[in-house]
């Protein structure tokens, strides 16, 4: 799905958000030091960045201006809440109904610093989900479940444009090769940067 596309239907972030709900249950406070897929994050700092882009992107799909939509993703290393476990499931609900809601995919929006049409940062809230949702999976040991419908726009939203530096590698980093006939999700990971093979400690 081309995140451009203006007669394209509504996004639904709700696989992809129930994906991290889910993963999140089973993480102890053992596991937050531990390495992730984003060399700058452990697993500490991946929960925060969840947590406020999950704010963020909420904040986005109601045209709500104010420091959560101002602020750049990488002006400083996420802090996580003391209270993660309790609040970033209902944010993560509260983020879906947002982008429901007809009029997020109307018009401009702002987010991470940005002014975007706001059918693109819908996109580009669920990539966010997909791509971290699959580098906490790894880090912690999980399994990843990614639909199909999430896949495809990931793969929209990451596929390089005529001028890389200002595109999802400007955030992400260079594509990774992947083998000819490469699962979607390796591509979509690839395509953000990542090794699909990435282990911790690996």
């Amino acid at each position: 799905m081309d995140p451009h596309d203006e007669t394209a239907p509504g996004l639904d972030l709700g696989p992809a958000a129930r994906q991290i709900q889910e993963l999140i249950g089973p993480i102890d406070d053992l596991r937050l030091a531990g390495p992730t897929p984003c060399p700058d994050y452990a697993v500490r700092e991946l929960l925060g960045h969840l947590h406020g882009l999950t704010v963020a992107f909420r904040d986005a799909a109601y045209k709500k201006p104010g420091p959560t939509t101002d602020t750049s993703p990488t002006s400083a290393l996420p802090v996580l809440p003391a209270d993660w476990r309790e609040t970033l499931p209902p944010l993560l609900d509260e983020l879906v109904t947002a982008w429901r809601t007809p009029a997020a995919l109307e018009g401009m929006t702002r987010v991470g610093g940005m002014d975007l049409p706001g059918r693109v940062a819908g996109a580009v809230a669920l990539n966010e989900l997909v791509v971290h949702g699959w580098d906490l999976a790894r880090a912690t040991g999980q399994e990843f479940r990614a639909d199909e419908a999430s896949l495809r726009s990931s793969e929209a939203v990451l596929a390089p444009g005529d001028d890389d530096r200002s595109g999802p590698e400007a955030i992400f980093g260079p594509p990774v090769p992947v083998p000819a006939g490469a699962p979607p999700v390796d591509r979509v990971i690839a395509l953000s940067g990542r090794r699909p093979d990435w282990q911790p400690g690996g």
